[in-house]
């Protein structure tokens, strides 16, 4: 199977199709010439993220859980790709400061913008759970056992996670896919985290916004 057109949109966990992309504030400020290991308690918000378009080699996806610093289990899709190009990368994430007498605020992130300056990613790793896109895979492979996925991009991943590669037995354990190039274009998509090897934000611009919706988030 050389080529795999859809259209897919998710909520459960079950029904992991597609891969996407995310990037938080934090990882984008800080790992732009630093690595950072796939093992770390989420927050327990979730970010809304868009993107123009999304080509990556290396893809693999797989479901995993992720575990916040209170202890909560989400399950997530984990998409990896050992090198990635992002155009136009919107990321938003909204804080609730009523009690401060601010109201809701949103963090809105924006990188990519010049098609000559797309974002890069290398060993990018991120855990979505609900996405929306045009999708087109080269070489795919799909209902792969995940504890036999390879690729740079999950040198790192840690057994804390509840499932994953190096979390699963082998022989008939986990659902996996995987294909040596994928392109995503109109991704819409809301995830727990990211992380990535290298992540070079072309263009960065963040902004505190007051309010939260329309004009606000990402969508």
């Amino acid at each position: 199977m050389s080529q795999t057109y859809g259209k897919t949109r998710w909520k459960r966990f079950a029904l992991v199709m597609v891969p996407g992309v995310a990037a938080t504030a934090a990882i984008g400020v800080s790992l732009a010439n630093s690595a950072l290991a796939a093992s770390f308690s989420v927050s327990g918000q979730q970010f809304k993220v868009t993107t123009a378009q999304l080509h990556g080699y290396g893809f693999s996806q797989f479901g995993s859980v992720d575990v916040g610093a209170n202890g909560a289990f989400h399950p997530v899709a984990v998409s990896a790709f050992d090198t990635a190009t992002i155009n136009s990368l919107c990321q938003s994430v909204v804080t609730d400061l009523s009690a401060l007498g601010l109201g809701k605020i949103t963090l809105q992130l924006n990188a990519g913008q010049d098609p000559a300056k797309p974002v890069q990613a290398e060993n990018l790793l991120i855990d979505l759970d609900q996405l929306e896109a045009d999708a087109e895979f080269k070489n795919i492979n799909i209902g792969q056992d995940a504890s036999t996925l390879t690729g740079s991009a999950l040198n790192g991943w840690k057994t804390h996670k509840a499932l994953g590669p190096q979390g699963l037995p082998t022989g008939d354990k986990g659902f996996a896919q995987r294909a040596d190039e994928a392109t995503l274009s109109g991704v819409k998509q809301t995830a727990w985290a990211t992380s990535a090897g290298t992540f070079k934000l072309n263009g960065l611009k963040l902004n505190l916004l007051k309010g939260d919706g329309a004009g606000k988030e990402c969508y």
